[in-house]
């Protein structure tokens, strides 16, 4: 059974730090890339930042750029995101994603969010 458990969203003022993290578990987590999405009120979900499965090379969306660091731990099944410098526009239900191609058929997991608010 394929599980992807987020964990370490809340509320935290502008300007100030929160780290995200994701268990995966009921697949190998060594062989799939791992991302994380945002999905704000009323808007489309996005892409935050991914990284990939072996060699671990990373990539961000513009907006987050120098703010966020995704990283993972293979031995620990969890992958991570680094959030510094929030802003209010960051305010959004935080997704873990898995996903890996496999000889044309892809395979891809969600977990069920986690909410990063960020307010005064």
């Amino acid at each position: 059974q394929v599980q992807l458990v987020e964990s370490g969203g809340g509320l935290v003022q502008p300007g100030g730090s929160l780290r995200l993290s994701c268990a995966a578990s009921g697949f190998t987590f060594s062989s799939y890339a791992m991302s994380w999405y945002r999905q704000a009120p009323g808007k489309e979900r996005e892409l935050v930042a991914r990284i990939t499965s072996v060699v671990g090379i990373t990539n961000y969306a513009d907006s987050v750029k120098g703010r966020f660091t995704i990283s993972r731990d293979n031995a620990k099944n969890t992958v991570y995101l680094q959030m510094n410098s929030l802003k209010p526009e960051d305010t959004a239900v935080y997704y873990c994603n898995a996903n890996r191609l496999v000889y044309f058929r892809e395979y891809d997991y969600w977990g069920q969010g986690t909410q990063v608010t960020v307010s005064s």
